[in-house]
């Protein structure tokens, strides 16, 4: 029996003291998790969509010759800015000075003997009355008066295509823009509309060309019909730095293999930042949500049942919140229900919460350290 006792009461003891343990572990608290929040705010979002466009130049013309004949002259350097009319190349001009001589030396030939012919028509009208001559001979001298008269303005059509063509002979830009590379140096023999000597690309305004899907269209749509929608460009290699334009074209049907509407921007681009060729990226304005719940887009976080933030409570626990987001406008994302304005919610540091959680905010700064006493007083 003094055994059993025995027995059970170290049992006993035991138990008793496993159920101290647990109720210690129990009572333990987990420290506060150091995140990072922010306070949802409300203000007018604008609704934006952005897309990937190329950039194209407003105008782009090749220059070509209009005659055949050797390049004299070059008057321009490889990439630079030319203004419209300004003379790019000349060709040869002699040998269409030469024509243009022999033209107008055959129109004086032709004048002389159109003249003399009228004179002698006119006579032989008088020798007619009086019988000198008969009726064939004054017709002939008259058709031969009218003949010569076409021949002279055969003659003046002659000098005038004489002196278009000398003036092919100077080469002046159609448009002001950038000249590209110069295919053809001086002395080499051009043919007339064969190859391009070079390339002017108008640079200001310059076009951005995208594409969007087919849901955006009804939008797009209804804004043009407000007004001009309001676009930016992003400035290749310098995020941030943004050229507004608005849409100037939008395509009359859409795409059915991509399912995508073409359209395009043009853009002042007076800095000349924009390049003809770049890939851009394009933002266009479609409306402005108000009075808009946003809060900064890495509070939103996605689990097994969709999206979700961490709000902070009264008493620095977090709890899970569901919500619903619509669009995201630069670093910031609308949401639509779930969150209130003013409420707290964790930006930074979500992996190590779980709801319930207590944390203590990383801006907080810590408390200040009291002087140490001198004990030895």
């Amino acid at each position: 029996m003094k055994l059993t006792a025995i027995v059970l009461s170290t049992v006993f003891t035991l138990l008793l003291s496993s159920a101290c343990t647990a109720k210690k572990e129990k009572t333990k608290t987990k420290p506060a998790v150091p995140v990072k929040v922010v306070q949802a705010v409300q203000k007018n979002v604008p609704v934006q969509v952005k897309a990937i466009g190329t950039i194209e130049a407003f105008t782009s013309v090749a220059i070509k010759s209009q005659v055949t004949g050797q390049i004299a002259r070059i008057h321009f350097s490889e990439g630079s800015h030319v203004e419209k009319g300004a003379l790019l190349v000349s060709i040869d001009p002699e040998p269409f000075q030469a024509a243009l001589a022999q033209a107008e030396a055959a129109l004086a030939r032709d004048q002389a003997q159109a003249k003399f012919a009228v004179e002698q028509a006119r006579r032989y009208e008088g020798l007619l009355k009086d019988g000198i001559v008969t009726r064939d001979q004054h017709e002939l001298l008259q058709s031969t008066a009218v003949s010569l008269a076409a021949t002279v303005g055969a003659d003046r059509a002659a000098v005038k295509s004489a002196r278009i063509q000398l003036g092919y002979c100077s080469i002046r830009s159609p448009i002001s823009g950038r000249t590209g590379t110069i295919a053809l140096q001086p002395g080499n023999l051009v043919k007339a509309n064969d190859l391009a000597i070079v390339t002017v690309n108008q640079l200001t305004p310059i076009y951005a060309t995208f594409s969007l899907p087919e849901k955006r269209l009804a939008e797009i749509k209804k804004g043009m019909a407000a007004g001009q929608l309001q676009i930016e460009a992003v400035i290749p290699g310098e995020p941030g730095n943004t050229e507004t334009g608005s849409i100037s074209f939008l395509d009359n049907a859409v795409n059915p293999a991509t399912g995508t509407i073409k359209l395009k921007g043009t853009f002042e681009n007076r800095s000349r930042k924009l390049w003809p060729g770049q890939f851009t990226d394009v933002l266009i304005t479609l409306a402005s949500r108000q009075n808009a719940v946003v809060v900064p887009t890495q509070a939103i976080q996605t689990g097994q049942q969709g999206e979700f933030v961490y709000v902070v409570k009264a008493d620095n626990t977090v709890e899970m919140r569901q919500v619903t987001s619509a669009t995201v406008a630069g670093e910031e994302t609308v949401v639509d229900k779930g969150l209130a304005a003013g409420e707290t919610v964790v930006i930074d540091g979500q992996l190590r919460l779980t709801p319930g959680a207590a944390i203590v905010s990383k801006d907080t700064p810590p408390a200040e350290k009291q002087p140490a006493t001198d004990k030895t007083r």
